[in-house]
């Protein structure tokens, strides 16, 4: 087991997942709602060379899962260092289920967030950040097998997935993904 002087590893919940699926506000909400500490995992993390937009998708999916890797040792620094009275809920898309699996005590301290297909099409179409036309194919693709990968290993290491199709605004998945954690929530928060 990783060290973890504080218990904020063995006590944190985890929501990972593909790009523009809620997980900033949902960890916001959630950390609003119930006394923790929110993590943001893409906000701390420091970014390699930016990725050529011509280089092909399967090409940019190996090296953005060895930069996940990365990423993701420098983040449980970060949050071995963190003294927080509170549980803390991290999040980013960098947080794969095979970073996070051997780190917990159960599969029910993550969640996956992944968007519909239907979905993505509504985020790129009206999304200030969507990508640029050119390069729009390349990284859909790159972000489809990404949502792929971490729903193909969550499912295999019982992590739950949750689709993301745009019927909930983030109030309602922020309550899915709290119903989720309801145990971990009234045990850790108790803990106080």
């Amino acid at each position: 087991m990783t060290r973890d002087p504080f218990g904020t590893l063995r006590k944190a919940l985890w929501i990972g997942g593909a790009p523009w699926t809620g997980k900033s506000t949902v960890a916001r909400l959630l950390a609003e709602r119930h006394g923790l500490t929110a993590y943001h995992h893409d906000d701390r993390a420091r970014p390699g060379d930016p990725l050529p937009d011509d280089l092909p998708a399967g090409d940019q999916l190996a090296a953005m899962m060895a930069e996940f890797g990365h990423r993701f040792h420098r983040a449980l620094d970060d949050l071995r260092a963190l003294t927080s009275p509170r549980p803390v809920v991290a999040e980013g898309r960098g947080l794969r289920p095979e970073l996070v699996a051997p780190l917990v005590d159960s599969p029910g301290r993550m969640v996956v967030l992944v968007p519909t297909e239907l979905f993505r099409q509504h985020q790129l179409r009206h999304r200030p950040d969507a990508p640029a036309i050119p390069q729009q194919r390349t990284r859909l693709t790159r972000d489809r097998m990404l949502a792929a990968q971490a729903v193909r290993t969550a499912r295999d290491l019982g992590i739950r997935v949750i689709e993301i199709d745009g019927k909930l605004g983030p109030d309602g998945v922020t309550d899915v993904v709290a119903e989720h954690f309801h145990a971990y929530l009234d045990f850790e928060v108790s803990e106080r």
